[in-house]
């Protein structure tokens, strides 16, 4: 019983708007990248599919090698960014809004895009196509992201920065 008390009230207190918003949504990313993946053979990680956008506009051969599939990534893509954008309008009244200065998005934004080039991926393609998979490297990606997730974070609070 008393772990059961203990149990309820780490839940109310890490998910306080409930938990099955993300069961749902977990399940859902789930299913996605699974349809993607028996569809396509592709694992569908977002960096990769933002990456081939460049393809549109860059001519580098990095870029290039997404040619034959890049429409449905971009497809993909604008369906992640529109898919915040219904619920935020249907189901909290309106899109989110932040205090954080515009300065600070871009270049934590930059800081993220650089941070999967070096990783090769993001926590997409390696947290759920990769440790999905069982890839060992996709397992040291998930747990250096969060590490160095969880160090940012404690280093940001101990210095006070706010939005």
């Amino acid at each position: 019983m008393f772990t059961e008390l203990i149990a309820a009230s780490l839940v109310e207190t890490l998910f306080p708007n409930g938990i099955y918003r993300y069961a749902v949504g977990g399940l859902l990313v789930g299913l996605g990248a699974a349809v993607i993946y028996l569809g396509t053979g592709i694992a569908p990680g977002a960096s990769t599919f933002l990456e081939s956008t460049l393809s549109y506009v860059s001519g580098q051969s990095r870029f290039q090698r997404y040619r034959p599939s890049r429409d449905w990534r971009v497809v993909f893509t604008l369906g992640i960014v529109l898919g915040a954008a219904v619920y935020g309008v249907l189901w909290q009244g309106a899109t989110w809004t932040t205090e954080v200065q515009a300065w600070r998005l871009l270049v934590g934004g930059l800081l993220v895009g650089v941070g999967t080039r070096i990783g090769k991926g993001c926590t997409s393609g390696h947290g759920v196509c990769g440790v999905g998979s069982a890839s060992r490297t996709s397992f040291v990606g998930v747990a250096t992201f969060l590490l160095v997730a969880i160090g940012t974070a404690q280093l940001v609070m101990a210095v006070g920065v706010v939005p």
